[in-house]
């Protein structure tokens, strides 16, 4: 059995600012959506499709984090993917994330447990624990986060390496345990959005936080 996830008791580095660029909820997309998909969602408050600035606002503080943390991070996010998350004929806001084409967001220098397409890949998942879980099995301490983030940097692929640190950074604030190790289980939990949904079980239900 994995440690318990925990919430964060502070606001993490900045390395925020680059995190969980996909979180989330697999209801609006039903049995179709990819992995990937059903992770980002967890934003999706609404359910319609579309990630806003304020949607992106909420989830964070939603998940413990201060109002400076969450504003900064939800303009960095929304401001990274708008462009890249969405249709050509889209004419809502250019911060807007559509979640039908999260995967344009993916970024290199990453663990390839998603494909280019969003679906998940259990062999590359499990190459993760393989190679990098040296101390405790199926379980990660931040030095083994650290030499996989350095394993996996593609040369010149600055933009990637912000992402994925931040991406891991942000997970093991949030998933470690009391022994500050990150377990396997966690971690596959973060794939498709149910560790966030654990954390922060209300935020997809308004009228549960209006009662």
């Amino acid at each position: 059995m994995g440690g318990a996830p925990r919430r964060p008791a502070a606001a993490p580095s900045s390395l925020l600012l680059f995190a969980m660029l996909f979180v989330g909820r697999a209801a609006a997309y039903g049995d179709g959506a990819t992995e990937l998909q059903r992770h980002a969602a967890f934003f999706d408050r609404d359910g319609d499709g579309v990630v806003t600035l304020s949607e992106t606002y909420g989830a964070f503080r939603a998940l413990g984090f201060g109002f400076g943390v969450s504003t900064a991070s939800a303009a960095f996010i929304n401001g990274a993917l708008g462009g890249k998350c969405r249709p050509e004929n889209a004419t809502s806001s250019k911060l807007d994330i559509y979640i039908e084409d999260i995967q344009k967001g993916k970024h290199g220098s990453d663990t390839g447990s998603y494909d280019a397409e969003g679906r998940f890949i259990q062999e590359k998942f499990e190459e993760i624990f393989a190679k990098h879980a040296n101390t405790v099995p199926d379980a990660l301490t931040s030095d083994e986060i650290d030499q996989l983030l350095q394993a996996n940097r593609q040369p010149g692929d600055y933009a990637g390496w912000a992402g994925a640190e931040g991406e891991w950074k942000i997970l093991y604030s949030l998933g470690k345990d009391k022994d500050g190790l990150l377990h396997k289980d966690v971690v596959r939990s973060v794939y498709d959005g149910s560790l966030f949904h654990r954390l922060a079980p209300n935020w997809n239900s308004p009228e549960k936080e209006q009662a």
